[in-house]
């Protein structure tokens, strides 16, 4: 943290501050379409076929058309980017995550994600050309600033914040956006019968609306009524579930613009 204060965010900012925005885009382009060549190797290692052969052809879209990847012409084409990169790899293998570190310079990151990233350089022709390392490094540098931004605002502990902040969105990576809520763990049947009488007539609750020519209109049968309001169990894993994806969702809008 004193090393990107007094070093990486003055490098950054003074990045900004004399790089015109239609420069800037056009480098991040660059670099994110020479990551293509990762996305696309891990897309098949995944067995994501169709996703690897839409990403292939966004890969030489961009390429080509696109000016070496500084004009993103894939996007208006309809060929969306995906994240795909071997620390997924590897999880879609069943390799666990493993303890969560925090590396010099480097930030955040687990034992899965840290040892994908050694492939991933590996496979990024980038890595080669002398200097690009370090041009990259400042622009994701000045990328993440409002990122950066954010967790100094908003978080009582920042730490603890980037921690889960940064499991939650690998995993979120890893699943491909689906979200398991596993219900095994929660008594709910213990919460409904609680309000809820089992020896309750139901004859006497169903109702029919019916017109004038005597068809019915609506039915309203026991299955149909509001939930019980004690359900503790049950508002917690809704609760939850929303701030997750709240914050999941907000998180990945920092990081990709």
């Amino acid at each position: 943290m004193k090393l990107d204060k007094y070093f990486f965010k003055p490098v950054s900012d003074g990045y900004k501050f004399i790089t015109p925005d239609f420069v800037e885009t056009g480098v991040s382009n660059f670099f994110n379409n020479l990551k293509g060549i990762n996305v696309v190797l891990n897309d098949f290692l995944q067995g994501k076929f169709a996703q690897g052969a839409s990403d292939t052809g966004r890969f030489l879209t961009n390429t080509t058309i696109g000016i070496a990847g500084l004009v993103d012409v894939a996007s208006e084409l309809g060929l969306h980017s995906n994240v795909e990169d071997f620390g997924q790899t590897l999880a879609v293998w069943g390799v666990g995550e493993g303890p969560y570190l925090v590396l010099p310079v480097m930030g955040p990151t687990t034992i899965r994600d840290g040892s994908g990233g050694i492939v991933d350089r590996a496979a990024n022709p980038g890595t080669y050309v002398p200097f690009t390392g370090i041009i990259e490094g400042i622009n994701d540098r000045a990328k993440a600033q409002g990122a950066l931004n954010f967790i100094d605002e908003a978080a009582l502990d920042p730490y603890v914040f980037t921690r889960e902040s940064f499991l939650q969105y690998r995993r979120h990576l890893v699943n491909d956006g689906k979200t398991e809520i596993g219900l095994d763990h929660l008594d709910l049947d213990a919460s409904f019968d609680s309000s809820a009488d089992p020896k309750a007539d139901n004859s006497e609750t169903e109702k029919s609306a019916t017109d004038a020519s005597g068809e019915d209109l609506v039915s309203v049968k026991p299955a149909d009524k509001a939930a019980p309001a004690n359900r503790p169990a049950y508002d917690a894993m809704i609760e939850a579930f929303e701030q997750n994806s709240a914050k999941v969702d907000r998180l990945s809008k920092i990081i990709n613009r």
